[in-house]
């Protein structure tokens, strides 16, 4: 088992995950992380701190698609080891559905 961002970290990217990560298994793209799936522990202590609720463990239902994409950006966005800033937008993009289709970006971020 890992942990693995989903979608409704997008535009959100609170990073309050990244300060209580052991392994420094996180990294940053232009509007949300990824957990590196070989890197993550299995600790879980990072899934309690995210405010939106976008880290869960890969056993659960529907969790492959974001497997599989958190192991993809994970090997070329820089990591993170420290929290930024959040966007400005943040909170208006909180529960909303959707974000993926809408606003994805493989860009990485900043670290």
């Amino acid at each position: 088992m890992t942990y693995v961002v989903t979608e409704a970290c997008i535009k959100c990217k609170y990073m309050d995950c990244v300060e209580v990560c052991p392994v420094d298994c996180f990294y940053v793209g232009e509007n949300m992380l990824v957990i590196h799936p070989d890197e993550c522990i299995d600790c879980g202590v990072c899934e309690p701190e995210c405010p939106v609720d976008a880290i869960l463990p890969d056993t659960e239902p529907g969790m492959e698609r974001w497997l599989e994409l958190n192991r993809e950006y994970s090997a070329t966005w820089p990591n993170i080891t420290r929290k930024g800033e959040p966007p400005a937008d943040a909170d208006a993009h909180k529960g909303e559905a959707g974000k993926f289709e809408k606003y994805f970006s493989a860009e990485p971020g900043k670290d």
